[in-house]
């Protein structure tokens, strides 16, 4: 991976989150590709969550470079682990996108209902966290919304647009790892 690459990604990084906390690289499980570090940011006036995010997800040869972050309550190495492994199938599997859902295998965290990934825009933050260019490339940074496997049914029989829509009616609290499913919710309402 270019130095200059990480450098400007952090600097974009950086006007939406405040200063980089630390760097990590996960070293155990199958090797990728290509090198793919997850930058952790510390909660800040700007964020009040932690904040993981990919450096290096996408392939060389991709037309357009592919970041996601991850927002948490709670400082966690298994985001590390989590963002590593969905780059490895980025750069190995399917190629993901806006709105593509991935399997997190596990909870998102203990005890959490959320178990997959939704590939969203960056609603919580300004909309130019986005698109950048980095060293002449085109970067496109999305969020990697946990969501329940109800959730995750609803977006594939109802769509993509329903169940932001749900999320937008029920303000669901994101950074809940407990929180109730928004389909559940839906049909829990009078």
């Amino acid at each position: 991976m270019d130095t200059r690459y990480e450098i400007e990604l952090n600097r974009h990084y950086s006007a939406a989150w405040g200063q980089r906390c630390a760097q990590y690289t996960w070293d155990r499980g199958p090797a990728l590709p290509q090198r793919c570090q997850v930058f952790e940011y510390a909660p800040s006036d700007r964020t009040f969550s932690w904040v993981y995010a990919t450096c290096g997800m996408a392939l060389h040869t991709e037309a357009v470079s592919l970041e996601l972050f991850l927002l948490s309550p709670c400082q966690a190495e298994e985001h590390v682990e989590l963002l590593t492994a969905i780059a490895h199938f980025h750069q190995t599997g399917a190629r993901l996108d806006l709105g593509h859902t991935v399997n997190f295998g596990r909870p998102w965290l203990k005890d959490s209902r959320c178990s997959f990934g939704l590939i969203s825009l960056p609603y919580p933050f300004d909309p130019a966290l986005e698109n950048a260019s980095i060293v002449g490339k085109r970067v496109r940074a999305l969020w990697l919304l946990p969501i329940t496997s109800d959730e995750r049914s609803f977006k594939g029989s109802s769509g993509l647009s329903a169940l932001e829509t749900l999320f937008e009616q029920r303000q669901f609290n994101y950074l809940d790892p407990l929180r109730r499913s928004v389909v559940e919710m839906a049909h829990s309402s009078p």
